[in-house]
């Protein structure tokens, strides 16, 4: 497969590692050459690595089994995601995990990478709602624009959140970076 063909959540082969494409970017400069420059993430270490390559370059491509799964519940800081289609149980560790499990809440759907039957990576949905558990109370007649506080949301992920909203209210987040999109 060609460089410039790579996207997130493409698995490939550099150095007889197994590696996921995690960022994706084609830079086109005025005076130079084109290149893509990509982010892999190393599936065995999660070592994340950035290499520049020629578009026209070609990259081994491993094909990766994606599977709709439902996480049902957090075990310790394993989670533990039911097969849509197979009703299968599995427990994925925390080191594929990583912060994932901030942004889902029991019955969340996401897709699971696997390879030879191993979870490699997990992709979220690109927004995710959660209800706000804790943050303080708005300022009365503060009429400055894009006011922000500290919240607290029902899966410990903390964030910024606009000054109307209160506890208990449903909002938005963008699994990208964790802010604040809008009220659910």
């Amino acid at each position: 497969m060609k460089a410039i063909d790579l996207r997130p959540g493409f698995g490939v082969k550099l150095d007889g590692k197994l590696f996921v494409v995690f960022a994706y970017e084609f830079r086109n400069p005025g005076n130079l050459r084109s290149f893509v420059n990509i982010k892999y993430k190393n599936v065995q270490s999660g070592q994340i690595i950035e290499k520049r390559h020629q578009p026209s370059e070609d990259i081994e491509q491993v094909e990766l089994d994606r599977r709709p799964m439902e996480f049902l519940y957090a075990e310790g800081k394993d989670g533990v995601f039911m097969d849509t289609e197979n009703y299968d149980q599995i427990t994925i560790p925390a080191s594929v995990l990583g912060e994932a499990l901030m942004y889902l809440r029991p019955n969340a759907s996401a897709v699971i990478l696997l390879s030879e039957g191993r979870s490699i990576s997990i992709e979220l949905p690109a927004a995710v709602e959660l209800q706000v558990t804790d943050t303080p109370p708005g300022v009365k007649k503060a009429t400055v624009t894009n006011v922000q506080k500290d919240a607290t949301l029902e899966t410990g992920l903390k964030t910024r959140v606009p000054d109307f909203i209160s506890q208990g209210e449903v909002i938005k987040i963008s699994t990208v970076d964790g802010s604040y999109l809008s009220r659910a």
